[in-house]
């Protein structure tokens, strides 16, 4: 936001936005700045809504009110919890790249979440700060650490706190001061310099004078240049400590929640979506891990957004494609007025809504409580609604009308077969970008080629193995600090495994990273410094590593039931269902029920 003392229009360029009320100024902050404007940055936290409506859902549930501001920063249940890299859903140290260094760095206090949640930027990645801290903090909690190593004596006052690496902003003030003999003013204005974008001159003439004077304080002009370039590589973007304090403070609290509040946490996770880094069917999947169930939405149950249900999280009405905020609060509003819904017919009949979203919430399960199948609620959905209009006109005046007959048809009465859990999956991913029951890769295990190790394996396979693993791919990430590396975040039925593929291999297999949403990734495994990764060295997609290993004749494709967890532990059987053999033994319609993955820079 920028201030002026006149009118903004006649001083600057600028567009109106499709938000009523605000306007985009067409310079940059730079140019802002240069022209003496007033700039203030706002940062809006989607994290504090997501602990405020955590605090408000324990508060309901009848577990008491939750006090953040006397919660305690030392409770070393909650660091056993980060230590192990389970953070997923929590702020700032969710991340791929952030998980790993954690299992690393170890951090046992909140200083040490300070640095953490510092370290892993482009600033101190490019500066090269990261790899000497980490391995300082890695001989410290083995007992063989020595002295931290300085570019030079001076700046160890300076260093000290950070095991002689650059993390925060005013680190940079105070090295230039120490090393160059700096003013204040002088090291802010090499901190300005760093942060523009058009700043070669200043920085040319900023390292002019940090050279002269670090030769006047006896530094070796070769160190001098070092420990500039370093300050350059800082320059992408660090944090100030304050903000790196700040954020380390709420990291903790969401740390704490998800420790003590599982269930609470997940919901207003879901609640607040789109943030983080993981689309909300990872974080269904995680709490799931963690022992919370998922329900699917249900009419007489389901509020508008998710809830917590007897230690569950009851997935909210509006969470359903199609149906919205205003439809969803519609319904939760008759009925809390009138009562629950007594049938499918009640509740067609109470509130109107379109029929795509009525058509949606019966598609993901929200008629079972009426004691209907899937199919068989759809199939009444129809015989409750109006018929619709057909022709070319723009109103149902306009166009032709089927008029309904009240006379009893077979039609009517007519027997449908269960929705198979296949079918039910794709359908919950395709409405709610989740599924509470099932994950793709548990349905397809039994058709997956054999030999194939699972994510719950891995923790008793030694290093150096070369194995096979087939998942979902959640996130793809390619840093410009990686030196060409991708990274891909790999998920099964068990857990996550993060995929290391060098440049090489994503040059030869570029469209399958990018493009297939299921893998079979063969490689090997790396254990190292308490991390362990899974170093690719051929990817396939799955429905052809399944087509190729091992083909399966047409007549002998199980049907859906076959998959179905539910109906296998209850030992039934069935006769194949013709219609639904593609959606299960098919592996090259699985783009079709394909969640959401997140692609980063």
């Amino acid at each position: 936001m920028i201030i002026s003392s006149a009118p903004l229009v006649g001083l600057v360029p600028v567009l109106p936005t499709a938000m009523p009320g605000r306007f985009i100024c067409q310079w940059d902050k730079d140019s802002c700045e240069d022209a003496g404007f007033v700039k203030i940055d706002f940062l809006a936290l989607g994290m504090l809504s997501l602990v405020e409506e955590c605090l408000l859902l324990i508060d309901r549930v009848g577990k008491g009110q939750v006090d953040l501001s006397r919660v305690d920063f030392t409770d070393q249940q909650v660091y056993d919890m980060i230590c192990s890299g389970d953070t997923i859903g929590t702020f700032q140290i969710e991340s791929r790249a952030q998980i790993q260094t954690l299992l690393r760095t170890q951090p046992r206090c909140l200083e040490d979440l300070v640095v953490q949640v510092a370290i892993v930027r482009p600033g101190p990645i490019l500066g090269g700060a990261v790899n000497p801290y980490v391995r300082q903090r890695e001989e410290q909690r083995r007992g063989i650490a020595s002295a931290p190593t300085y570019d030079h004596p001076l700046l160890e006052p300076v260093l000290k706190e950070t095991l002689g690496v650059i993390l925060y902003q005013e680190q940079v003030l105070g090295v230039s001061m120490a090393l160059a003999g700096f003013s204040a003013g002088q090291a802010d204005q090499l901190r300005r310099a760093m942060s523009r974008k058009r700043s070669r001159e200043a920085m040319t003439r900023m390292w002019e004078q940090f050279l002269a004077g670090a030769e006047e304080r006896g530094v070796p002009p070769e160190t001098a240049r070092m420990v500039f370039e370093k300050l350059l590589g800082f320059a992408e973007y660090g944090f100030p400590k304050c903000h790196a304090a700040a954020f380390a403070v709420l990291s903790y609290q969401s740390s704490w929640l998800k420790h003590y509040y599982p269930a609470e946490f997940a919901c207003a996770l879901l609640n607040n979506q789109p943030m983080g880094f993981y689309p909300p069917h990872v974080l269904v999947n995680d709490a799931k891990r963690h022992g919370i169930r998922t329900l699917s939405p249900d009419f007489n149950r389901s509020d508008v957004e998710c809830t917590v249900e007897n230690g569950a999280i009851r997935i909210g009405l509006g969470y359903v494609a199609d149906v919205g905020a205003d439809a969803a609060e519609r319904l939760v509003a008759e009925r809390c007025a009138h009562g629950a819904f007594r049938s499918l017919a009640d509740l067609v009949r109470r509130v109107p809504m379109r029929i795509e979203a009525t058509e949606n919430l019966i598609a993901v399960g929200a008629a079972d409580t009426f004691g209907l199948g899937r199919r068989e609620a759809l199939w009444q959905l129809g015989l409750f609604t109006r018929p619709q209009g057909f022709g070319g006109g723009r109103t149902v005046r306009e166009a032709g009308t089927q008029l309904s007959l009240s006379l009893p048809v077979a039609a009517d009465m007519v027997e449908l077969k269960p929705m198979g859990s296949w079918e039910q999956m794709a359908t919950d991913y395709a409405t709610m970008g989740l599924s509470p029951r099932y994950h793709p890769l548990g349905l397809l295990r039994q058709r997956l080629p054999e030999g194939l190790t699972t994510t719950a394996d891995l923790q008793t396979i030694p290093d150096g193995y070369r194995i096979r693993v087939a998942g979902l791919t959640v996130c793809r990430q390619r840093p410009g600090t990686a030196n060409g590396i991708t990274f891909l975040l790999l998920e099964d039925e068990h857990g996550l495994v993060n995929v290391v593929v060098f440049p090489d291999l994503y040059s030869e297999q570029r469209h399958v990273v990018r493009g297939e949403p299921f893998l079979l990734i063969e490689g090997i495994l790396q254990r190292r410094n308490n991390t362990i990764n899974l170093v690719a060295e051929r990817i396939t997609a799955l429905e052809q590593a399944r087509s190729g290993v091992l083909p399966i004749p047409a007549q002998e494709a199980p049907t859906v039931r076959e998959i179905d967890v539910i109906a296998a532990r209850a030992g039934r059987s069935s006769a194949p269902d013709r219609e639904l053999v593609g959606a299960a033994s098919d592996l090259s319609q699985l783009r079709e029920i394909t969640p959401a993955s997140h692609n980063f820079r």
